[in-house]
């Protein structure tokens, strides 16, 4: 397979195979592979880049026994506990990003979904943030039924955010308590509300470059044209405290990966920025044209200005 190949065929709109995207992990000379990355977000993107924010709106407690979260009843870590936080600080952290130039924000909630009273007051939290804050709104609370997705959408949010976080065939060994179909029902009922949808997951969790492949596809079918892609940051107490780092090379050739699948995508630099903040410039000049700034749910994120001025200097319109 030769790259020139690949390019020509991307560029004609048409989508490249498994296979194909398969051998990505096999060419050679990879700063190859990273420019064409790159030419490919150029031609179909433009140097537009995207930015959201989180606003980790009720912490710890989760029900769910996924291997990788410090929120997760199952692991004992030092995840701040509290729940559902009140509207003031919310429209405070909202209206900062909004200064700051971040186009959207997202409450986050712990948990399998939100229900009952904690719904109840995050509609109106929403409806007070469209009134007093310009910013895009989106929501990230778990495997929400039609309803309170609609709800969701009623009370101003235009785009709703549920990772799939690998391939479907490992996942079930990273999370029992949920599947993966429920997430892609998640998803799929957003949509059909009218929402835009944001999803991708985590790489470093001791997945295949092919299961990685299969993460990628699987959003291509689904249609997700924001893609934001956390590398595994292992947190004392998770089952995945221990995990091996990726190599810089396997961190990179996966977002340019993620870029070829998905030209026209949204691909989301999120959390674990920490851990590649060496190669971040590389990565911008690799297929990443997004960003999650701001500080994470349970870790420290990037900061904004500083974050600004990379991109900026890069050639990147905010």
């Amino acid at each position: 397979m030769k790259i020139s190949e690949i390019k020509e065929k991307i560029l004609n709109n048409q989508n490249i195979t498994r296979e194909e995207a398969l051998e990505l992990n096999n060419i050679k000379n990879k700063e190859e592979l990273y420019k064409l990355a790159n030419e490919i977000r150029e031609h179909f993107n433009g140097n537009d880049f995207d930015t959201c924010s989180i606003i980790n709106a009720k912490s710890g407690k989760c029900s769910e026994d996924c291997k990788w979260c410090s929120q997760s009843v199952f692991h004992k870590t030092n995840a701040d506990i509290y729940p559902l936080i009140d509207t003031e600080k919310i429209i405070d952290n909202a209206s900062y990003n909004a200064k700051k130039g971040i186009r959207k924000v997202s409450l986050v909630t712990s948990g399998k979904r939100i229900s009952g009273d904690d719904a109840i007051q995050i509609y109106e939290i929403y409806k007070t943030l469209k009134k007093k804050v310009n910013i895009g709104l989106c929501a990230s609370m778990g495997l929400v039924e039609k309803s309170v997705l609609q709800e969701l959408k009623n009370s101003g949010v235009d785009n709703y955010h549920c990772n799939i976080e690998t391939s479907p065939k490992i996942f079930k060994t990273l999370c029992t308590t949920h599947s993966f179909d429920e997430k892609i029902e998640t998803l799929k009922n957003a949509r059909a509300v009218g929402m835009n949808i944001c999803s991708g997951g985590i790489i470093g969790m001791g997945e295949t470059f092919e299961d990685r492949v299969d993460m990628a596809l699987t959003l291509r079918d689904l249609g997700v044209t924001s893609i934001p892609l956390n590398i595994l940051n292992p947190i004392k107490g998770t089952k995945l405290e221990n995990t091996k780092p990726l190599s810089d090379e396997e961190v990179l050739t996966t977002f340019a990966m993620f870029r070829l699948v998905n030209p026209k995508a949204r691909i989301r630099f999120a959390g674990g920025r920490l851990q590649i903040e060496h190669i971040q410039r590389k990565a911008l000049l690799g297929g990443v044209n997004a960003a999650l700034m701001g500080d994470l749910l349970t870790t420290v994120g990037s900061k904004i200005d500083e974050d600004k001025k990379m991109i900026e200097e890069l050639g990147y319109k905010m």
